[in-house]
């Protein structure tokens, strides 16, 4: 995930602590180290080659006593000495004068200080229940020290994006300050409403927003579940309203992005009703009681081939409806296995979502699909499976309750665009469902504009 966002500035690589050689740490313009094993034994030419770094070091967490037991005159050198993991509930970070969420249940703790003062910088702190304070990170020269792995639990407006930003220090410390922002038209399908959309992409366009729109080639409920059980198939090319619309939302400066083929699996509930819109097209998901498992790759999902059948049975569909394929992608519940992703490198020149990576990708072994982990991103960057991926920021805006997802309204959405703030060329990037009352997307545009952001094309991030 590191690498992912480091790839914002440039390439980059991934390399096990345990093989560091000394003087490595010479031929790269940083170092970011993630403490994620606990206890594990650190090379003494690393924690040399450290202290001795006149290049930027981030050290997220473990292991950072390692580094001062190595080095007697660390706390003399850098001005802080870090002390025991504080277990205390933290639903807030403060940086730049912003206050970010936490999710307060992560017990794993953050590091506190015995001691901390000049040269040290506290960057960001941490906001207890008692409204007490501590340090999130500091910064003492070219060392960095952030007390948690803000990879974990991150959601909307996290803390995780406090590292987003610190990375411009440490990789671009000159880049200029933008916040841009993006909107798509989320779930378009054959059988959405055709006056819908051009409600949507007419009040854009005569605002001045450019836009991106989801388009899923061909609907599918193969159980009736919303035709009184009585099963639709309808592809698009059969609907001739809806592809005027599309063609005006495209003179409108609408970017069409493929959403899948059908935006479900089969004839099963994957994970929720097997009806176009509602479920996963490329992984298996299950329902339980509102808890959702992840539970890997579709059977017939074997290797690449079978997400490029998928992909070139889009093609074929849209050709039949006079459209060409788009050149941005995004996975349907941001949801695929490895081989998909690979597949859609070679077909889109974007993604434009959140991503699912699991162990054994950076080191070319066995895929573990026991242990995915989600993450969203604020600026572009060139991920491990081969893609530009695009910012998906702030979700979606969904005024009901769908199965176990609770709402989420403009309000909830301009609050963590304000949140998002904090990176410095970050990008505040949502979806809106035509479905849904226009007064949402007129209400989280203008929101976002007030706070400063600029709309952009997602042709342009």
């Amino acid at each position: 995930m590191a690498g992912n966002l480091a790839s914002h500035f440039g390439a980059w690589v991934a390399m096990p602590v345990v093989s560091y050689t000394a003087g490595t740490l010479q031929q790269y313009s940083a170092c970011i180290y993630i403490g994620s094993t606990y206890g594990e034994p650190l090379p003494a030419a690393f924690l040399t080659d450290v202290y001795a770094a006149t290049t930027n070091v981030i050290w997220i967490y473990d292991n950072i006593w390692q580094l001062t037991a190595s080095q007697p005159q660390f706390a003399a050198r850098y001005g802080f000495m870090p002390w025991v993991f504080d277990t205390s509930p933290v639903a807030t970070v403060t940086y730049k004068s912003q206050s970010v969420r936490r999710y307060s249940a992560n017990a794993a703790g953050i590091m506190s200080y015995s001691s901390i003062g000049a040269p040290a910088t506290v960057l960001a702190e941490c906001v207890r229940a008692d409204s007490t304070t501590f340090p999130w990170a500091v910064r003492s020269g070219n060392f960095t020290y952030i007390g948690e792995i803000p990879f974990a639990y991150m959601t909307e407006g996290d803390r995780y994006l406090i590292l987003c930003d610190l990375l411009f220090d440490a990789l671009a410390p000159t880049t200029a300050t933008q916040h841009r922002a993006l909107v798509r038209l989320e779930d378009l399908h054959p059988l959405s409403d055709p006056t819908a959309l051009l409600q949507a992409a007419e009040w854009l366009f005569s605002n001045g927003i450019p836009f991106g729109f989801h388009i899923t080639a061909r609907y599918l409920d193969p159980n009736g579940y919303y035709n009184d059980g009585v099963p639709q198939d309808v592809p698009l090319h059969t609907q001739p309203l809806m592809i005027a619309a599309i063609r005006t939302m495209q003179l409108l400066g609408g970017v069409m992005m493929h959403h899948g083929y059908t935006h479900q699996y089969s004839n099963i509930a994957n994970p929720y009703t097997a009806v176009t819109g509602d479920d996963c097209e490329f992984y298996r998901i299950t329902a339980s009681n509102g808890v959702l498992t992840y539970v890997g790759p579709l059977p017939e999902d074997t290797d690449s081939s079978w997400a490029q059948g998928r992909f070139d049975s889009y093609a074929a569909e849209l050709s039949a409806s006079t459209f060409t394929m788009p050149q941005i992608s995004t996975f349907p519940a941001y949801s695929a296995s490895v081989p998909d992703y690979q597949a859609a490198a070679q077909t889109f020149a974007a993604r434009a979502e959140r991503t699912l990576y699991f162990p054994g990708v950076l080191t070319n072994q066995t895929i573990d699909y026991t242990r995915p982990a989600g993450q969203y991103v604020p600026y572009s960057v060139q991920d491990a499976y081969g893609s530009k991926v695009l910012p998906d920021t702030l979700g979606g805006i969904d005024p009901d309750v769908f199965f176990n997802i609770p709402p989420r309204l403009p309000a909830d959405i301009i609050a963590d665009a304000q949140r998002t703030l904090v990176v410095r060329d970050g990008v505040a990037s949502f979806f809106y469902n035509p479905e849904d009352p226009l007064s949402y997307l007129q209400q989280t545009v203008q929101g976002l504009l007030d706070l400063g952001y600029q709309f952009v094309s997602p042709l342009d991030v």
